[in-house]
Order: C-alpha cells, then sequence, then structure tokens
C-alpha cells in the first residue's frame, strides 16, 4: 500500500477545516452561498424521490414475500452475488398436505375426493403466484434498485462535490474579505505619525551616521514636516532605525509599513484569483449536479412504466386465481354429497362492469315453455329463441372451457352475441357464435355498447 503521510495530513487538515466551517454555518457564524430557488426545487424533489421509492420498494418486498427470515435469505444471497435457491410457495405446500391427507384417509372417500381437487387447484394458485412474484420482481423491483443502487449513488456524489466547492468558494470569499480588511488597515496607519518618543527608547537603537546627525531634539514635530525635511520619506539614507523586535514595529505602524502594504496587497491579489478558480469549479460543478437532478423527471417516467407492469402482472395474477377456483366450485357442484356455497361470486378483475349491472342492462328475452329454475333441470338450448330486439355484442376476455353441453365454450378475444332469458341466473347470459348456443359466465366477457 502506498502510503503518504503528507496527502493524509493534508486530507485530515481540509477535513476539520470544513468541518469547523459548517459547524459555523449550522449556527450562523459564518457567510453562505445560497442556491438558487429552482435548484434547491430539485434537491427537494430528488430527496422526496428516493426516500418514497425506499419505502415502495420495501413494502412491495413484504407485499410478494412476507416472511422476514426469507426476505434476508433473498438479500444475503443477491449481495453474494447467488442465485437464489427455488422456494415453494404456501399454495403449493398446502396443496402437498391436503394431497398426503387424502392419501391417508382414503381418496375414494368423498372427503378424500375433494380434498384431491382442492389440492389440484391450489398447485396452480401457487404457480400462479410463483409466476406473478417472478415477473413483479423483474418488471417493477428491480428498476427501483438500479435507482437507488445507481442513479442516486451517482447524485449524491455530486451533490457532495457540490457542497466541498460550495465550502471552498466561502472560504475564499471569507480570506478575500479579511485579506482586504487588513490592507484597509495598514493604508490607515500610514497616514499616521510614527510616535518615535514612545518607541525608539524601547525598540530601536542608531546607527553611528545617524548618531552624528541627529539627536533627540532633532525630530520633527509633525509627519508634514518629517516629508518636508526628508523628501525620500521612510528610506532616507542619512537616517536609519535598526529594529529590535520586528512584529512591535509593525503593530505601532513605524518604518516597514511600505513592505506590510505591498505584502497585502499581494495576498489580495492572491486571494482574488483563488476565489475566481474557486467560482469558476463551483458553477461547472452546480451545472452538472443540476443536470443529473433534472434527470429525476426520466426517472418517474421509466417508474411510471414499471409501475403499469406491476398492475398488469397482478391483475393477470388474480384473474387466474379467479378462474381456478370458479373450476374448482364447478367441479366440486358436480361431486355428490358436496356442499357449494350460495354465495355471490367475486367481481371479475378485468372487466368494467360487474356482473349484476351487466345482466341487469342486458335485453330480455320472451319466456320459454318448459324453461326449468336453475338447478332443477338442464337448459334446453333447441328451445332457446333469441329476443326480437335488443341482443348485444360481446368481447371475450378469457379462455373457457364448457363444463357441460348447455355451456358454449370460449375463445379469448373472439366477438359473440349475448342475451338474457328470464329466471337465468344474473351471473349466466346466453351466448351465440355461428350456430352454437350456450349459457356463458359474464365475468369472461366484456359488453359492447
Amino acid at each position: 500500500m502506498d502510503f503518504n503521510m503528507k496527502k493524509l495530513a493534508s486530507d485530515a487538515g481540509i477535513f476539520f477545516t470544513r468541518a469547523v466551517q459548517f459547524t459555523e454555518e449550522k449556527f450562523g457564524q459564518a457567510e453562505r452561498t445560497e442556491l438558487d430557488a429552482h435548484f434547491e426545487n430539485l434537491l427537494a424533489r430528488a430527496d422526496s424521490t428516493k426516500n418514497w421509492t425506499e419505502k415502495i420498494l420495501r413494502q412491495t418486498e413484504v407485499l410478494l414475500q412476507p416472511n422476514p427470515s426469507a426476505r434476508v435469505e433473498e438479500f444475503l444471497y443477491e449481495k453474494l452475488d447467488r442465485k437464489v435457491p427455488s422456494r415453494v410457495t404456501n399454495g403449493e405446500l398446502l396443496a402437498q398436505y391436503m394431497a398426503e391427507a387424502a392419501s391417508e384417509l382414503g381418496p375414494t372417500t368423498p372427503y378424500g375426493k375433494t380434498l384431491i381437487k382442492v389440492a389440484e387447484a391450489e398447485k396452480r394458485l401457487g404457480a400462479a403466484e410463483r409466476d406473478f412474484i417472478h415477473t413483479a420482481s423483474i418488471n417493477f423491483l428491480t428498476p427501483l434498485r438500479n435507482f437507488l443502487e445507481g442513479d442516486w449513488k451517482t447524485i449524491s456524489k455530486e451533490r457532495r462535490l457540490l457542497q466541498n466547492r460550495r465550502l471552498d468558494l466561502d472560504a475564499c470569499k471569507a480570506r478575500l474579505k479579511k485579506a482586504k480588511a487588513a490592507e484597509a488597515k495598514a493604508t490607515c496607519e500610514g497616514d499616521t505619525v510614527p510616535d518615535f518618543q514612545e518607541t525608539r527608547p524601547r525598540n530601536y537603537i542608531l546607527s553611528a551616521s545617524a548618531s552624528a546627525t541627529l539627536d533627540d531634539t532633532s525630530c520633527p514635530p509633525s509627519w508634514a514636516e518629517w516629508k518636508e525635511e526628508y523628501p525620500g520619506g521612510w528610506r532616507t539614507p542619512c537616517f536609519f532605525l535598526l529594529p529590535l523586535n520586528p512584529s512591535v514595529t509593525r503593530a505601532r505602524g513605524c518604518l516597514s509599513l511600505p513592505k506590510d502594504r505591498k505584502l497585502w496587497n499581494d495576498e489580495v491579489d492572491k486571494a482574488e484569483q483563488e476565489l475566481r478558480v474557486a467560482q469558476t469549479e463551483f458553477d461547472r460543478q452546480a451545472e452538472v449536479t443540476r443536470l443529473l437532478l433534472e434527470g429525476i423527471s426520466s426517472t418517474h417516467v421509466n417508474h411510471l412504466r414499471c409501475l403499469h407492469e406491476f398492475v398488469e402482472s397482478q391483475t393477470t395474477y388474480y384473474a387466474q386465481c379467479y378462474r381456478h377456483m370458479l373450476d374448482l366450485q364447478k367441479q366440486l357442484g358436480r361431486f355428490p354429497g358436496t356442499f357449494v356455497g350460495t354465495t355471490e361470486p367475486a367481481s371479475p378483475p378485468l372487466s368494467s362492469t360487474s356482473p349484476t349491472t351487466a345482466a341487469a342492462t342486458m335485453p330480455v328475452g320472451p319466456s320459454v315453455a318448459g324453461l326449468a329454475p336453475p338447478g332443477e333441470a338442464a337448459l334446453r338450448l333447441e328451445e332457446v329463441t333469441p329476443p326480437a330486439s335488443g341482443t348485444r355484442k360481446a368481447r371475450v376476455l378469457y379462455d373457457y372451457e364448457a363444463a357441460d353441453s348447455s355451456e358454449l365454450a370460449l375463445l379469448a378475444d373472439e366477438l359473440i352475441t349475448v342475451y338474457s332469458l328470464p329466471g337465468m341466473d344474473p351471473d349466466w347470459l346466453i351466448g351465440e357464435r355461428g350456430n352454437k348456443k350456450g349459457k356463458v359466465p359474464v365475468t369472461y366477457l366484456e359488453l359492447l355498447s
């Protein structure tokens, strides 16, 4: 390792100086360069985006994987860049237990048969859940993580650089202000009369040539007379004062003031040059940071697209669950001795019109002689005739497999003619396609106006 002690000491000094400066700014004891209102709004929007993205990411992870131990395990595998092992979903685990119970309790009994059928449905639900988790992780969670671990880290790095450039700029401004104040003080002290009677006995000795031509009583009584008698001013060759303590001499504003004024002028020029350089670097870094912050708008557009994909995958998942449970309910209804509830089925996930509303708005055809109420006898399709007027077109949302000869099998996206009959279940309609007709579930249809 290349250990540079000088660089380490320099970095430590810079860090300490900036810490002191930052503390003084917090307590209002130092000036601070303020950013414009538009830049501050960009910073606030970026911080808000980052905070809410983190919250949405964490809660979506909880939704997809409620088990905290499993989430920690997946996080560790991800950090170690290793493939996460396949994990059985809760639905698949329940299906396994039900199948084992049916095998042990008797697969030919009504209870065993029902357990087997429910286990098959739960297994399909578990597979649908696995697909949903995989799709949501790729299309939604991954873009959010990429923003937090990529774009946001870049923005944070540039913001730290901008903060350091601002601190350097404020330090240069303070240095220039102090240099100008010292220069002004030196200039003012240069226009006052030096107090020779006070300073000479304690701080100066006269050279031999000066002692021969000047005694204590020959000092001019005023600064104006001094300049008239000695046109050369401070540097006249006939008068030499040797300072015993130069620091005291400069503090009292004596013979070395012209040299001090030149040093302060050089210090002011140097401070102004450093200020110009610091201002240029600050402006350049501010522009880079501003461009990155304005890119948050593109991040919002990307997250909006990912959100639409997440909603679509979630809709597909719940639609699959609905179809699987509807099929399970039909299968359980055909089992002898199996109790089937009469509660209203769930609303369709994709249809914009509820089943009850759709059935209520459908035209009702004429009464058919011999049509039995639901559940008492099979529907005789040969006796069903469409109403003279009021039939509607409907688009099929999902594939549907007919459970018996009274139902009409459907294919997604096909168009059929539908109508209702008196006494029919409001969740069903009569559908016709060509010369085929049969009952169709309303939840699988989108009624067209």
